[in-house]
């Protein structure tokens, strides 16, 4: 974050050529944000600024939050998702309080990419950003979402579910019409059936509930 404070000002010649000093987040005024989507976080415990000798502060607070989001299911695990991260502070209408992002959105990306440390289930794909103003009781609040587009890994659903999931069914096939007797067809589709249900409890386990339209590969 950063803010301009007119009435924190000083000439660096007459403080020892002091240009920046690092204060308490309470000394000053701070612009309270809110996240739109939380859930849960931690409240960050740097809460510290530094202040410029022109009055421009500069405070770095990281936030570590549960968001939620609205997931479209019905492609998994070959699924794309959009997630919003809404940044607003509804204590001052949009005549006294106006946020405005500093970087574009490709820059943001970048830095994100190279904070990602871990190669987990999901790979970020896009970002825009969207500056509007949000009415509330006949009044207008300035509110910075962050639209965040989201690609699922689906290598570990194919190895664990799919292929499986195909050969039973080839097996399946190669065995009905195949030239095996009927006692032994009969035991073997036994032997498919078991199996296929052993999947269905893992796909049950594996698949996302928070969706009204379940995924295709449940409903086959």
């Amino acid at each position: 974050q950063e803010w301009q404070n007119p009435f924190a000002t000083w000439n660096p010649r007459d403080f020892c050529n002091i240009s920046e000093i690092v204060l308490p987040m309470d000394t000053y005024w701070s612009p309270p944000i809110f996240f739109l989507e939380r859930v849960n976080g931690q409240n960050p415990e740097l809460n510290y600024v530094v202040l410029m000798h022109n009055g421009s502060f500069n405070s770095t607070r990281p936030y570590q939050v549960t968001l939620t989001c609205s997931l479209i299911i019905l492609k998994f695990p070959f699924d794309t998702q959009m997630c919003n991260l809404s940044v607003a502070s509804f204590l001052y209408p949009v005549t006294d309080f106006v946020m405005k992002t500093r970087r574009t959105p490709a820059e943001i990306m970048k830095d994100s990419k190279s904070l990602i440390l871990t190669d987990g289930e999901w790979k970020f794909t896009n970002l825009s950003i969207m500056e509007f103003t949000a009415m509330m009781d006949d009044k207008g609040f300035s509110v910075v979402t962050y639209v965040i587009s989201m690609e699922r890994r689906p290598t570990l659903y194919i190895l664990n579910l799919i292929l499986p999931t195909c050969a039973l069914y080839l097996l399946d096939m190669a065995v009905l019409f195949g030239p095996s007797s009927l006692e032994e067809k009969i035991n073997f589709q036994i032997a498919i059936i078991l199996g296929s249900s052993m999947l269905a409890v893992i796909l049950n386990n594996s698949l996302p509930t928070s969706s009204n339209k379940p995924p295709i590969i449940g409903t086959h």
